[in-house]
């Protein structure tokens, strides 16, 4: 037990700069909860969830059902930013910071053997799902804003 709480102190530790980085932001404090529970992924103590929204992308992501309506395609495009993050003209994209790539650095370093213990423990193949649902839902928003911009939809 000792050494568990000395893993989990470090792991904490060296989180820091990822939480000095914040600023209080939401989207920074949910980023650095991110890479400290990242070893709690990798050993499949927590898992990685994929939002709905892409799951649904994932099964078609160009279909146009129930979505006949400019509404109907600005509410889905909306949705998909929310689980995405911003698309590429809507504003500059930066890049990590140095404090959140540190920071990841150092807590996916606590596990030996990472890579086997994550395969193992079906946390390998949660990224992959997780990164194709991902693939699908981009697919999906870049062909719904295709037709939103065809049909002259305006508002968005």
């Amino acid at each position: 037990m000792p050494r568990t709480r000395s893993i989990a102190l470090f792991a904490l530790l060296a989180a820091l700069p990822a939480f000095a980085a914040a600023q209080d932001k939401p989207s920074n404090i949910d980023e650095a909860g991110k890479i400290v529970s990242q070893p709690a992924r990798d050993i499949g103590a927590a898992k990685t969830k994929i939002p709905p929204v892409l799951e649904r992308a994932a099964e078609n992501p160009y279909t146009l059902s129930g979505l006949g309506t400019c509404g109907a395609m600005a509410s889905k495009l909306g949705e998909l930013d929310q689980a995405l993050g911003p698309d590429f003209d809507d504003g500059p994209q930066k890049g990590d910071s140095l404090a959140k790539v540190g920071g990841k650095a150092v807590v996916n370093s606590l596990i030996p053997f990472r890579g086997v213990v994550r395969e193992i423990s079906g946390a390998a193949a949660a990224d992959r799902a997780l990164a194709a649902a991902t693939d699908a839902g981009i697919a999906q928003r870049g062909f719904l804003r295709g037709v939103y911009q065809t049909r002259g939809c305006r508002g968005r």
